[in-house]
């Protein structure tokens, strides 16, 4: 059961695009080093020159409208990072430019906590970041109580498989240096990270599965270029409205998941579109998520979030 919560408890933390906790690294876990950057300064202006530009196809990925926007979904999104010459302000580091909506997780009759926006959010923008504890995917077996499970897969978003409609105009992952440690045939069998939520999180664990969705998952490269270690951004796919739900596609394929005893997994859609596949399973797609249940709502409170007990 997940546990009710009245409004008194509500609370507003202080954070960044995660949601107020940022990514723990679990122990056996070893972060690339920075991957050198542009030599612009200021800001990044001219993509003929910027070093961050040319890995996104010799353009930047956002424009800087309403604070920095996603252009349209891309394989992988090259941001600028620590040893590139720009300041914070630069429009190529949008996705770290901290949470920009109010946001107000809240309490549904059928699908448990969800998440909606107080603030009107245009079509490309970025909503949060995916975060909890990066852990091998093999370690799994010796986590208890796990209750949000991501597969980092970005194998899956280049071939297309993320539950996300692919726009014209997306680019390939570049080739060469920029697929650090990335083995085809041993990421499609299995990620070999996740990003564990169970006990450390923001608000993205909060963000129902819908058939029809408002949000898109976007891999995301700025301190170093290792697609196995991506970090995952959710963004607006459409013009969001105030108090829309917000939702994105996890990416269900039927009858692909079994329990011990090898009978399938049943698990009921209620995300209420028109085009909703009502019964699904779930499979590893741009990331793999295991729903377990849900303890105490107040120790994931993420940052420049309110909490109610509405619906």
């Amino acid at each position: 059961m997940r546990e009710a919560l009245s409004p008194n408890k509500a609370r507003k933390l202080r954070g960044r695009c995660g949601g107020g906790k940022s990514i723990q690294v679990a122990k056996g876990v070893t972060l690339p080093t920075p991957t050198g950057g542009c030599n612009c300064k200021g800001a990044c202006i001219d993509p003929r020159i910027c070093a961050c530009a040319q890995l996104n196809g010799s353009d930047f990925p956002y424009v800087s409208k309403d604070g920095g926007r996603l252009i349209e979904a891309k394989a992988v999104v090259f941001e600028c990072g620590p040893k590139c010459g720009c300041g914070p302000g630069c429009v190529n580091r949008t996705s770290q430019h901290g949470l920009k909506y109010r946001l107000e997780v809240f309490r549904t009759p059928k699908k448990g906590w969800a998440v909606r926006s107080w603030d009107f959010i245009p079509s490309g923008a970025p909503i949060c970041e995916y975060t909890g504890k990066l852990m091998r995917t093999n370690d799994l077996d010796n986590v208890s109580g796990n209750e949000f499970i991501f597969e980092i897969d970005c194998l899956q978003t280049m071939k297309g498989l993320d539950g996300r409609e692919r726009r014209p105009g997306v680019l390939p992952l570049p080739t060469s240096s920029h697929q650090e440690g990335f083995d085809d045939k041993k990421t499609e069998s299995s990620a070999e990270y996740c990003i564990d939520a169970g006990t450390t999180g923001g608000v993205a664990r909060f963000i129902n599965h819908s058939c029809e969705p408002n949000l898109f998952v976007q891999c995301v490269l700025s301190s170093h270029h290792d697609i196995k270690l991506a970090r995952i951004l959710l963004f607006a796919a459409d013009n969001i409205p105030p108090l829309q739900e917000l939702t994105y596609d996890y990416g269900y394929v039927l009858d692909s998941v079994t329990h011990a005893d090898g009978k399938i997994k049943v698990m009921p859609c209620y995300c209420g579109a028109k085009e909703c596949r009502k019964r699904e399973k779930r499979i590893a797609l741009e990331l793999k998520v295991i729903l377990i249940g849900l303890g105490n709502i107040s120790a994931f409170v993420p940052s420049n979030i309110v909490v109610c007990d509405l619906l």
